[in-house]
């Protein structure tokens, strides 16, 4: 079969159940890749990293992603680059994660990224680094027709589309 057809048939369908990742607790990999599609990285998402890494002896790489709005007739346009103020928020969230971990004894690093597609960006990383499994916060899921149309809903998308297992740490607000 063809690649292309067997990507095909193996694709999780928006509104099919996804399956529950296994036990954080059962996590044995070497790297967990801790990312944000643009929101602050919430202490709670990094304790669970931390805690996950800590039991596996595990590195973190803390991935957040600032969002580039798209382009204005067909070309870049530098209005809807995040502004500098964006990206020093995404960085003072990553260090703030680097910093959480490291006091724990954790082996951490950290990036900050600009992209449009968050869910492939976060995907293409973790498979570049080799990544074992992601940690993402997460709002509750909404229903599968609203969701594609939501920024919110990216670490759904994201856990839809891996291949390793995705853990979403639900924000209680």
């Amino acid at each position: 079969m063809p690649t292309d057809m067997a990507a095909f048939f193996n694709r999780r369908w928006p509104w099919a159940a996804l399956p529950e990742p296994p036990s954080p607790d059962a996590f044995a990999g070497k790297l967990i890749i801790l990312a944000s599609e643009g929101r602050p990285i919430p202490q709670a998402a990094t304790k669970f990293a931390g805690r996950m890494a800590e039991k596996a002896g595990a590195e973190v790489h803390v991935l957040s992603i600032a969002r580039i709005w798209g382009t204005g007739f067909g070309l870049p346009n530098p209005g809807l680059l995040p502004n500098k103020r964006e990206m020093q928020e995404r960085h003072e969230s990553v260090a703030n994660a680097i910093k959480l971990l490291k006091r724990r004894d954790i082996t951490a690093s950290g990036q900050v990224t600009g992209t449009r597609n968050a869910a492939k960006l976060i995907l293409t990383e973790a498979r570049r680094r080799g990544a074992d499994a992601i940690v993402m916060a997460a709002d509750p899921p909404q229903h599968w027709v609203v969701s594609g149309m939501s920024w919110s809903q990216e670490p759904q998308r994201v856990r839809r589309l891996a291949s390793i297992p995705v853990y979403l740490v639900i924000d209680a607000d």
